[in-house]
């Protein structure tokens, strides 16, 4: 690629999370490229979104109950079989449906709910209970919920990847909140120098991670928690207790052909740590593990930043 390909660096916020865009394009006019990337994670976002009455996931939460079957379209069909196949090899801890948990816990109050609030809760959180015959959808009890959230802002950073690929560029990055797609190195082979968050310190990187292609992605208790008696309670919550996760690690990345895939790893590693801390290092992914003492475990190229 020609040295007059320029660097064009965009932020925004979407999805709840600051993101940002790099990408190499020959002329600094590139509005329409931008625009297309910028279409299509609005239209994830409003289509995804609980916040919007109008959203397939409100229009499925807002029928549970009453026996309505809501047809979905092929691209949420995907989706949802993704969620249904989590839930299966993650025996029942990645579930679409245990975001109705966030009903007790407020980890802005620096409270613990009541233990009554959670058991009132769990009958509705489980995806053995859901009607899925695609492309037809029910949540059979009243109050039962999905939520997209665990995995549809990875989704969203292959996608706008995918957007500008097919409109022409080679070298440049999406990053979603941290769900990072790599679309290709600089023009001149070098790698992106990817931070990871430091699990105890905020805005500092623990490892940067070079990167030429895929995706990677990262879960941690530091996103959303409270601190109670020196005990950390995150926001990532066991759906067959209701309670926070207890983690020998505070973070875990993980490298991957797609972000969608790399998030979902991450989180499972997470999940499955509480039972089995091993799980990430021999499910044969490449990841990055750091425990509750800012110690790393790797297998993977990474530049040391403490």
């Amino acid at each position: 690629m020609s040295s007059a390909f320029l660097l064009h660096h965009h932020q925004f916020r979407a999805m709840g999370s600051p993101c940002e865009l790099y990408y190499y394009a020959p002329t600094e006019d590139n509005q329409e490229l931008l625009a297309a990337a910028r279409q299509r994670l609005i239209q994830l976002e409003n289509k995804y979104t609980r916040y919007r009455p109008d959203s397939i996931t409100s229009r499925i939460n807002t029928a549970s109950g009453n026996g309505e079957l809501i047809e979905v379209d092929n691209e949420t069909v995907g989706l949802l079989h993704y969620a249904a196949t989590l839930y299966e090899q993650s025996e029942g801890l990645f579930d679409i449906t245990s975001g109705i948990l966030r009903r007790a816990w407020d980890f802005r109050s620096g409270c613990l709910p009541p233990h009554a609030d959670i058991e009132a809760l769990l009958p509705l959180v489980g995806w053995s209970n859901v009607h899925w015959q695609p492309p037809f959808f029910c949540l059979p009890k009243a109050g039962m919920e999905i939520d997209f959230g665990g995995f549809v802002k990875e989704f969203a950073a292959d996608q706008l990847a995918s957007v500008l690929r097919y409109r022409g560029v080679e070298h440049g990055l999406v990053n979603l909140g941290g769900d990072i797609a790599v679309i290709g190195p600089h023009p001149d082979g070098k790698p992106w120098m990817i931070g990871i968050q430091h699990p105890r310190q905020v805005d500092r990187a623990i490892v940067k991670i070079p990167m030429t292609h895929g995706a990677v992605a990262t879960s941690g208790d530091y996103e959303r928690y409270m601190l109670i008696d020196g005990k950390r309670y995150c926001h990532i919550l066991n759906p067959h207790t209701g309670y926070p996760i207890q983690s020998p690690f505070a973070g875990a990345t993980v490298m991957a052909d797609q972000c969608l895939i790399a998030g979902s790893f991450s989180s499972l590693a997470l999940l499955k740590s509480e039972a089995d801390p091993n799980w990430l290092q021999e499910s044969g992914v490449a990841y990055l593990l750091v425990d509750q003492q800012m110690s790393f475990t790797s297998n993977i190229q990474i530049v040391d930043q403490r």
